[in-house]
């Protein structure tokens, strides 16, 4: 049987962003595990996007950004992801963390503000 989510565990998201580069999700991940608007960032390169953007189906390739924080932190964490972003518009989605190894859930809360 599965052990129930704690309550402490809702407070854990995952922050799903997409970069024009592996270059600026880079530089974005570092930035927010610097200022410790997360625990930790995994980039994901070679991702190919396929969009709608001003009426035109487009597709380009770009980065995937996944950042570990705190559910209490996305809102700071996505405002600084919009000043640092090349994209008018960049992707930032709050993916709730269900349940985990408790170390590592542990490990990304003492990793964030």
């Amino acid at each position: 049987m599965p052990e129930p989510t704690t309550d402490n565990d809702a407070d854990l998201v995952v922050a799903y962003i997409t970069a024009a580069s592996r270059d600026e999700a880079l530089r974005i991940g570092r930035t927010l595990v610097e200022e410790r608007l997360a625990a930790c960032a995994n980039v994901l390169d070679g991702m190919t996007s396929v969009y709608r953007w001003n009426g035109v189906v487009e597709q380009a390739d770009e980065a995937v950004l996944i950042a570990k924080t705190r559910a209490g932190l996305f809102d700071r964490l996505t405002a600084r992801v919009r000043e640092l972003h090349s994209y008018d518009v960049p992707c930032v989605v709050e993916l709730a963390i269900g349940r985990g190894n408790p170390a590592y859930l542990d490990w990304l809360r003492d990793g964030t503000a």
